[in-house]
């Protein structure tokens, strides 16, 4: 015996909402560094984005609290 564990590779034992099949486990994949690249670019575009305007909304909301202040 090894201590490798045995899997039933038959396409029945695979639930139909189970988004791999038997050749995608099994294969290696390589990873691609222009994907990852690119995934990181657009991150850090979003999360520059969200940081704008929640900037945004906190100077907003300090000038309305400084208007409501000076009435």
């Amino acid at each position: 015996m090894s201590s490798q564990k045995n899997y039933n590779h038959s396409t029945r034992s695979i639930a139909p909402h189970n988004v791999y099949n038997v050749h995608d486990i099994n294969e290696t994949k390589k990873v691609n560094v222009k994907d990852l690249v690119a995934r990181l670019k657009q991150e850090q575009k979003k999360d520059k984005k969200n940081n704008i305007l929640l900037s945004a909304a906190a100077v907003s909301a300090v000038a309305v609290f400084g208007i409501i202040l000076s009435l």
